[in-house]
């Protein structure tokens, strides 16, 4: 499997590759027009490059699940922030660069009487910083999760049409039918991205809704959505893995918000369950939730799964990161595992650790060894106190330590400095796994 997703993920990676590079191809091969400076060439080049990202970009946050399984969702998303800042500096380094070298340029006068490609450029350009932005300062901004989607993806098609349209109106390297014929055939495609997104995604969705069916209160201000397929087989999924919800509407809804799957792979009526923690923005609402309330569920998505060969596993959770954890130890349980398991789990206090009685309970099913890592522990507690690190790891794993299979999933801060510690005790990162389950 793992040597499958290799070949799928080299594959993934020429195609993108390909699609970047096919209207840099397109410059240098046909009819060409009078050659110009270099300098003016170049900044045209790395133009289309960013307007080729900027337009994939449809395709990498369209979940196909094909493309997404050899690195995970995450990775994915991770990967469209980091090139979303790669395409924005190339098209803001375009404009910059034929300024540099066309003096001309630079008189106010040349902006008033200039073509009407120069306004569609200014106008995907600010788009782009704007879309930027907010991305990277919406927690400060204090904008909202649902209005900061709509307004990303209303900037993100502005930028885009604005971007296409002043490479259209220029025209200077559009002579050749089959350069045309390119670029209709990548809008086509972008168009096509964005109507399965928000068309076809959504009506399959429609056809296979849930109900919610229990919501449990659990510890560290948590609460448990139980919900049954209605009217359907519902999906499978493997323990770890996540899925999209949508509630309060349809699932046209712009915006779904992503929650790992924390019960068993194993139900057999189709039932999953989402442990989602009060952050106070729309998972304050979630222990309100009616029973018979109708969702929508997006998936299985995520790479983060057991499956490898390993020794033991080795969870390291800290707060709600137990989530997925809590899926693997369920599943495990169901299916008569008995290979070692210990999870360390990090939390503030004893009052704060989820699924703290039900952990207990599952040692009667498993060789579970279960360490409690609290940062703020109460009097008299003679467990492990401050955060988990490589001398919790050399007090609990028996060596060699990259023997194991370990798994990741809490703040950043956390994972960062578990990832370190990994490394200083010689664990190849093809032996861990993390999920960084912020997707903004």
């Amino acid at each position: 499997m793992q040597l499958l997703y290799s070949v799928r993920g080299t594959v993934w990676i020429i195609v993108y590759l390909l699609f970047i590079l096919a209207p840099l191809f397109a410059l240098l091969a046909g009819s060409h027009p009078p050659a110009r400076d270099f300098w003016t060439e170049f900044a045209v080049a790395i133009g289309y490059s960013g307007l080729a990202m900027m337009g994939l970009q449809f395709g990498l946050t369209a979940r196909f699940r094909y493309v997404t399984e050899p690195w995970g969702e995450d990775v994915i998303y991770h990967f469209h922030r980091q090139i979303s800042l790669t395409a924005v500096g190339l098209v803001i380094a375009h404009p910059l660069i034929l300024v540099a070298v066309q003096p001309e340029l630079r008189a106010p006068s040349s902006f008033i009487g200039a073509p009407l490609s120069a306004y569609f450029a200014v106008l995907s350009i600010f788009s782009l910083i704007a879309l930027v932005v907010m991305a990277l300062w919406r927690a400060r901004l204090n904008i909202s999760y649902e209005a900061w989607h709509l307004s990303h993806i209303v900037l993100a098609v502005v930028a885009v049409t604005a971007g296409l349209a002043h490479m259209v109106a220029s025209g200077f390297y559009m002579p050749d039918p089959w350069k045309r014929a390119l670029w209709i055939g990548l809008v086509i495609f972008w168009i096509a991205l964005l109507l399965y997104v928000r068309i076809a995604k959504p009506l399959f969705m429609l056809r296979r809704p849930y109900r919610v069916s229990e919501v449990r209160k659990e510890r560290g201000d948590t609460s448990t959505l139980v919900m049954q397929p209605d009217g359907h087989e519902g999906f499978r999924f493997t323990p770890g893995q996540f899925g999209w919800l949508t509630m309060w509407g349809s699932p046209f809804k712009i915006t779904g918000h992503p929650f790992s799957f924390s019960s068993s792979a194993e139900a057999a009526d189709g039932r999953v369950e989402m442990t989602i923690r009060n952050l106070g923005d729309f998972t304050s609402a979630m222990e309100h939730v009616p029973a018979g309330q109708r969702v929508y569920l997006d998936g299985p998505y995520g790479a983060f799964t057991i499956g490898n060969p390993a020794d033991m596993h080795v969870l390291i959770a800290g707060g709600i990161g137990i989530t997925p954890m809590m899926s693997m130890i369920r599943t495990l349980a169901d299916r008569g595992d008995r290979r070692p398991v210990i999870l360390l789990y990090g939390s503030k206090d004893l009052e704060s650790i989820t699924f703290r009685e039900e952990l207990e309970a599952l040692k009667a099913r498993l060789n579970l060894v279960i360490v409690h890592v609290l940062s703020d522990p109460p009097d008299g507690w003679t467990g492990e106190r401050g955060y988990i690190g490589a001398a919790v790891f050399r007090r609990y794993l028996p060596p060699p330590y990259a023997d194991h299979e370990y798994f990741i999933c809490g703040p950043n801060v956390m994972m960062d400095a578990i990832e370190r510690a990994l490394g200083e005790m010689h664990v190849p990162m093809s032996k861990y796994h993390s999920e960084r389950y912020s997707f903004v």
